[in-house]
């Protein structure tokens, strides 16, 4: 399994519009792209003082899965227009990590 991370941050002021059109919009696009590989995708948050920062965790079942998703330079963000006027800043390129194990505790 292929682990792809990437980095965001907005304003204090933008944070909450940020992650309901991720919610809403950006994630609905991605799953009406039926990417037979694609597994998921996690939401983490930071609130600093002077900017939140979201990270995007999707999992896909291999490389070729990933590149469906964004093409041959899989290594490229996936950043829709209306998601950048609403960041400061953001990672133009994923981090790709191949997952080798999980404990989990209930």
């Amino acid at each position: 399994m292929i682990v792809r991370i990437w980095h965001g941050f907005t304003t204090p002021e933008n944070a909450d519009k940020y992650e309901k059109l991720l919610y809403e919009e950006v994630w609905k696009s991605i799953e009406g792209k039926n990417i037979k590989g694609y597994r998921g995708i996690e939401l983490l948050k930071r609130e600093q003082t002077e900017e939140v920062e979201f990270i995007t965790i999707m999992k896909f079942d291999g490389i070729n899965d990933v590149k469906e998703f964004v093409g041959e330079d899989y290594t490229k963000a996936y950043v829709p227009p209306k998601a950048q006027l609403l960041l400061k800043r953001f990672d133009s390129h994923s981090q790709h990590y191949e997952h080798l194990a999980a404990v989990n505790y209930q």
